[in-house]
């Protein structure tokens, strides 16, 4: 049985590429719908409505892939010739047989705050679908391959607030809830060969339930926490809005076909007759017919209705019982119903009671729905039957959902359409990680160089290499039909390498000494880990390391090549030392010298600890331009000190001349000038304390009243303070100071 309606003013339409051409695939017939939308709303140029001649489909699911393809081309084939025009494309629906929802929040954080566009809410729901995706591909249970086949955005949220709309705001981040509708495989691969059977290549694939809510509840009505029940032939496919969105889809399998079933048992007819008679009970008062030995029948309606009521019951009772669930254990307040199983005697009231709200809270969908629906042939009547088809030509305009085929590195690969599909998005469904894709760094090395973190980065890699119907292309290529693609990864970089050598601190460093009365600049040895590291040593993951800040004697000594007297003596800051005397920053030492090794600058093999080459004389004709290396240099800051100790403490320093003079410094610190021993009173660490035997002091002497031992170091620092100003363990004191010392802690 077929059912035409066209119009013959198409010259009057916009050209057949605005014309949308929808197919409604049900259990019992094949609707063809085609029109347009402007700003009046949408307008049916052609409709074709054909029954399938068998039951080539069960509960929604096409059983006889050539059969229904025969009648999907029949529907072509008359709108064709109405509209003058052969139809190519086509959008279509699929029932919500083995439907499986996922509900996901995703989110999308800008760089800075920026202006949201349509772009971004698009890119927005592709990491929602992805996402959806992820979760449901982790089931364990999962016995199909699942595709996308609709979703709904249920809240939008800006910089994490409650957002209505997100276009045009600014934002530093968007998210948004989605519930994303996946079907099995063998469902949406039997409605796509049918379709490509019958001449025609699908632009979209929506499911059943989103295209009939986009007629039957408007987007004002969708802040009403409302049920909308499509019952078609085969199933009941469900959906549920609240607070402005579709916050949940289902399904079950039992629809108008149930009722055919119980007619045809009852009455003795074939399945055609059956439905016949299922929907004369619905418009006439007495049915005619024939059964299967030709004998005709009259019967009322009514006797229709006690056959059909309790499979009725049995519907309306698990349609309830579903739409409970989907709306959290709680009824809705209002149900709509298409289709045309739902057009049956008794349904509506029925499933009021079963949902336990006033019966003229459920009703058919119909005519009043369709309001912006314009029937440019006006013998088409606006029936339930019609929202679920032209829902699938306005869903085209609204979400654009379709699948192509592609090669990818060999093997036949399906993916979801969006319309901005790229190379990258069939990797990523291919298994690719992103790793594999894009180019990386070697491993990086992370250490400390005097308590603060360095970080040396990895050598960049080469990027995947992206071949496309022979052309080489980027990642970012739009993705071609049945295009041939192969792709090689990625690689990694060399890991992280660096010597000490190459650390600024390594070649800006120094201390100084006074040696003889001349100032020698030394290169601050380099510890790593605690241990002595020559200049080639490669750094590794963890280290720490620290510039040294003081000298021995003996390395001083190695680092000048000077090889001194065995029978001299060695005085540090005035004070009979050894050559494993620590010395520090401006240091005085005095010793008695053989002979010069060399006077090459540079040391022999790298190691501090092999022989220098000393830069320096203790001949009293040496340059005086010596002296130069700390004009304008401030006392150095002892922030990391590792040892004091040695054959003498910084308590048995003796007395000396002020090292801050020997810089420069006139020696006028308030102090009482000459040789005179004088006390002086000074707070340390907030406690009063007198020091006593001198002419005058240095901070130094501190620690000849206080107790602290700098051998406890552990690694920390030491901060050292007058009056709240950083300063050297040479700077002088006066009476009245305040001081302060500490450790530093990591």
């Amino acid at each position: 049985m077929a059912e035409q309606f066209t119009t013959s003013h198409i010259a009057e339409f916009p050209s057949k590429d605005d014309l949308v051409f929808g197919l409604d695939i049900g259990t019992r017939n094949v609707v063809g719908t085609v029109g347009f939308r402007d700003e009046d709303g949408f307008h049916v140029v052609a409709m074709s409505i054909r029954e399938h001649k068998t039951r080539a489909m069960l509960d929604g699911q096409i059983h006889n892939i050539a059969h229904v393809a025969e009648v999907i081309a029949e529907v072509k084939e008359e709108l064709e010739a109405s509209l003058g025009f052969h139809l190519e494309q086509v959008c279509i629906a699929a029932a919500g047989r083995v439907l499986v929802t996922e509900t996901t929040k995703v989110s999308y954080e800008y760089p800075e705050e920026s202006v949201v566009t349509e772009e971004d809410l698009h890119t927005l729901d592709l990491l929602g679908i992805d996402q959806a995706q992820q979760i449901l591909n982790q089931r364990a249970d999962n016995q199909y391959r699942f595709y996308c086949v609709g979703y709904s955005v249920m809240h939008y949220y800006l910089n994490g607030e409650l957002f209505g709309s997100l276009e045009g705001h600014k934002a530093e981040e968007i998210a948004e809830d989605i519930i994303v509708t996946f079907l099995p495989e063998d469902v949406v691969d039997g409605l796509y060969s049918a379709v490509e059977r019958a001449g025609l290549e699908v632009a979209n694939l929506t499911l059943e339930p989103i295209a009939a809510i986009n007629v039957a509840i408007p987007e004002n009505f969708r802040m009403l926490n409302i049920a909308l029940v499509d019952v078609g032939a085969g199933t009941s496919d469900l959906c549920v809005t609240k607070d402005g969105s579709i916050v949940a889809y289902g399904m079950i399998p039992y629809a108008g076909d149930e009722l055919t079933e119980v007619l045809v048992q009852a009455f003795l007819v074939d399945f055609a007759t059956a439905e016949k008679i299922k929907k004369e009970s619905t418009e006439l008062a007495e049915i005619t017919y024939n059964d299967i030995m030709g004998i005709a029948h009259t019967i009322p309606a009514e006797e229709v209705w006690k056959l059909t009521d309790p499979v009725v019951e049995k519907i309306t009772d698990a349609v309830a019982k579903r739409i409970i669930e989907l709306n959290g254990d709680h009824s809705v307040a209002a149900c709509f119903v298409v289709g045309g199983g739902g057009k049956i005697h008794g349904f509506c009231e029925r499933l009021a009671e079963k949902l336990e709200i006033l019966k003229e809270r459920v009703a058919l969908r119909g005519e009043e729905v369709m309001g912006n629906i314009i029937f440019e042939n006006q013998s088409i009547a606006k029936d339930p039957l019609l929202v679920t088809p032209i829902g699938i030509c306005l869903n085209f305009y609204d979400q654009k959902n379709n699948f192509i085929m592609i090669h990818f590195n060999g093997e036949m690969m399906k993916l979801y359409d969006n319309g901005r599909l790229t190379v990258v998005d069939a990797a990523l469904q291919a298994g690719y990680q992103t790793e594999d894709l894009f180019p990386r760094r070697g491993a990086e090395i992370h250490f400390t160089v005097n308590g603060v973190s360095r970080m040396i980065r990895g050598q960049e890699g080469e990027s995947s290499y992206v071949v496309m119907n022979g052309v080489q292309v980027g990642l970012q290529a739009p993705l071609e039909r049945n295009a041939e693609i192969t792709i090689t990864p990625s690689t990694a970089g060399d890991i992280a390498r660096s010597t000490l050598e190459e650390l600024d601190e390594f070649q800006s460093d120094r201390v100084s000494f006074v040696v003889n009365g001349k100032v020698v600049v030394c290169p601050k040895f380099v510890e790593v880990n605690g241990s002595l590291e020559p200049g080639y040593y490669e750094i590794q993951e963890g280290d720490a390391i620290e510039t040294r800040n003081y000298y021995t004697v003996g390395q001083l000594a190695r680092f000048m090549d000077v090889e001194l007297d065995p029978d001299g003596e060695i005085m540090v800051n005035n004070r009979i030392a050894s050559l494993d005397t620590l010395i520090y920053e401006n240091f005085s030492i005095d010793w008695v010298t053989l002979d010069y090794a060399s006077t090459d600058a540079s040391y022999t093999d790298g190691n501090p600890e092999e022989t220098f080459a000393g830069p320096a004389s203790d001949d009293s004709s040496a340059d005086e331009d010596n002296t130069s290396h700390l004009e304008g240099e401030e006392d150095f800051l002892y922030e990391k000190e590792d040892s004091l100790s040695a054959d003498w403490s910084l308590e048995e320093e003796a007395e000396g001349e002020n090292r801050g003079a020997e810089n420069g410094d006139d020696g006028n610190h308030d102090s009482v000038s000459g040789d005179t021993p004088i006390a002086i009173n000074v707070t340390i660490n907030h406690d009063p304390h007198v020091l006593r035997g001198k002419a005058s002091y240095m901070f130094i002497d501190i620690f000849n009243v206080i107790d602290f031992d700098t051998n406890q170091s552990h690694g920390r620092g030491v901060y050292t303070t007058i009056n709240g100003n950083p300063c050297g363990y040479m700077d002088a004191i006066k009476d009245g100071d305040v001081i302060e010392i500490g450790w530093v802690e990591k």
